[in-house]
């Protein structure tokens, strides 16, 4: 083929790749509403997306794809488990009073698979885009990654999350939303898929606003609604209310200050918390991340060699083991200690503050190591320590300095004594609200 012949194929296949993109653009120039929303569904936030009625009016309710709903498969967002499973006999308990009031349910979110990775990404669904930075570029946080996007896309009012080292805080501040990690127990986790069903794992709410979270939490809890008037009643104001500040070595301070600027405009009473406090949070830390991948190995180390499940999944089961067979039952032995220093505590303060994450939601990566890069994530969170003790705590979304950082929203953690759901979202109420 002489260089002339070639450059004029060259020219027709560019033109006909050009004609090409031309009509896909025409074309969904073109699409009716219902289309594009669909196709937003199909931004990996959903695994399954049902719209819900023209013109319906109800709470839209979005559930993530690790919790059983009848005849449908519960992925838990692996290839494996979708090709192979079969549908759930039922749902589980946790959609009950959902089912009972007649809920619309829209959908069965995305996860990282297993519920085990921190970044948000999945290989097989896809990763949803978290639109935090204007430009879809940074990581949508894991593993409720779906769930996180599905509320702040508005494709759902209140999304169902599940928390084991902090799958709902980390996507909600990835994604700039609320998420509510529940008290260990609380809610039940039987029909959810397991990682540390025995220590760790929990259910609970996300959403865009304190109100709807308020309603997410009422189809999880029979009668938070009233327990949460009874919290506004009787603290309305943040003054009535103190906040332990909980200082971390590590922290972007772009990030403190902005939550030292948010709880001083909105005049909550605050105590910095001490060193020795602080040693024993990062102890926690370290603790609850060993029982995590212990756990994760127990329960999980069946798929590990199955085909279907991605690389990086099987290595974060298979270094399980040497949690397991290392520090694991010694740090299950500080667990009573942890729980009774936070007690302590808040003998003294209502909540501690600490960020949800050390810094900004990074972005994903083109190339490099995956495994690499999950565990850099793994590594900002502040979060594991909380489901070690048990404890609830609340992701409230936060404005960057206005000279700062290019992302505008950081997220404060606020963690609370046991059963005190009602009272966090009380106080995320008065964060939330403008002055």
């Amino acid at each position: 083929m002489t260089s002339l012949m070639m450059n004029n194929r060259c020219g027709d296949m560019a033109q006909a790749f050009f004609g090409v993109l031309l009509l896909l653009i025409f074309f969904n120039g073109c699409a009716s509403p219902e289309q594009r929303q669909v196709k937003r569904s199909r931004e990996h936030a959903f695994i399954a997306y049902w719209p819900p009625p023209a013109g319906s009016q109800g709470l839209r309710l979005a559930v993530k794809d690790n919790i059983d709903m009848q005849g449908r498969v519960t992925s838990a967002g692996s290839e494996y488990i979708a090709k192979s499973s079969a549908p759930a006999a039922r749902d589980a308990p946790c959609l009950a009073l959902a089912r009972e009031r007649n809920v619309q349910i829209v959908g069965k979110t995305n996860l990282t698979e297993f519920a085990i990775t921190v970044s948000g990404k999945n290989s097989f669904f896809g990763t949803p885009k978290s639109r935090l930075d204007g430009r879809n570029k940074v990581i949508p946080g894991g593993s409720s990654s779906g769930s996180a996007m599905s509320v702040a896309t508005d494709m759902a009012d209140v999304a169902t999350g599940t928390d084991t080292g902090g799958s709902i805080r980390v996507p909600a501040a990835c994604c700039g939303v609320y998420g509510l990690k529940t008290t260990f127990g609380l809610v039940s986790t039987k029909g959810v898929f397991p990682i540390s069903p025995k220590h760790l794992d929990t259910v609970g709410p996300m959403a865009r606003n304190i109100s709807d979270l308020a309603q997410g939490m009422d189809l999880l809890q029979r009668g938070f609604a009233s327990r949460y008037k009874e919290a506004v009643a009787d603290k309305p104001l943040a003054h009535h209310i103190t906040i332990g500040r909980l200082y971390l070595d590590g922290t972007d301070p772009e990030i403190d200050q902005a939550i030292d600027a948010e709880l001083a405009a909105k005049h909550f009473k605050v105590i910095r918390l001490n060193k020795s406090f602080q040693a024993k949070w990062k102890q926690a830390e370290e603790d609850g991340k060993v029982v995590a991948l212990a756990d994760t190995w127990q329960n999980d180390q069946k798929y590990a060699n199955q085909k279907g499940v991605s690389l990086v999944t099987k290595l974060v089961i298979m270094s399980g083991e040497l949690d397991y067979k290392g520090d694991y039952k010694e740090a299950l032995k500080r667990k009573a200690a942890w729980q009774r220093e936070l007690r302590q505590v808040f003998k003294q303060v209502d909540f501690i503050a600490v960020p949800t994450l050390q810094g900004l939601p990074p972005k994903l990566p083109f190339w490099g190591s995956d495994v690499v890069f999950e565990w850099r994530v793994f590594d900002m969170q502040n979060t594991v320590g909380v489901n070690f003790a048990g404890n609830p705590a609340l992701a409230v979304p936060i404005a960057m300095p206005a000279k700062g950082k290019t992302i505008p929203v950081t997220s404060l953690q606020l963690v609370g004594p046991r059963l005190s759901e009602a009272e966090l979202l009380n106080a995320g109420r008065l964060i939330e609200k403008k002055l």
